[in-house]
């Protein structure tokens, strides 16, 4: 008997997700993101997160990179709990990185996104207390 030739299919590989949760939503960074400055780069989409992130900014039309201001988040006010217990709150001030994040344009200064770490739990999760922000070429 002869064998039927498969067919093969053009175009993005489909991937099926049991768990509902792919790598990119874990925090992994997809292989054509932009991270440091875009330098004329075309951006499709900027995923904004603890650190500054290549933008086009929407009121002035500029592209760079964001400032980032920082606010304590309900994450940093946990881990400052924890230690107050003993009699000293050192955490909260260096705790930087479970703070909310909120990005500014460095030319016109208008907000252009926001960051905000609303998991408590992520105290006791050291690995992802930064996580990067990057963009997606186009």
């Amino acid at each position: 008997m002869k064998k039927k030739e498969e067919e093969v299919a053009v175009g993005v590989p489909v991937r099926v997700f049991c768990g509902g949760e792919n790598e990119y939503q874990r925090g992994a960074i997809p292989p054509n993101a932009v991270v440091g400055d875009p330098k004329g780069v075309p951006i499709q989409q900027t995923i904004y997160r603890d650190t500054p992130a290549p933008f086009n900014c929407p009121y002035c039309a500029h592209t760079a990179l964001t400032t980032v201001r920082s606010k304590p988040s309900l994450a940093a006010f946990v881990g400052c709990l924890m230690p107050m217990m003993l009699g000293v709150c050192f955490l909260c001030p260096s705790m930087d990185c479970l703070w909310h994040k909120y990005h500014y344009c460095p030319k016109c200064q208008q907000k252009v996104a926001d960051f905000e770490k609303l998991d408590p739990c992520a105290v006791m999760d050291p690995p992802h207390w930064t996580q990067q922000s990057f963009a997606l070429s186009g």
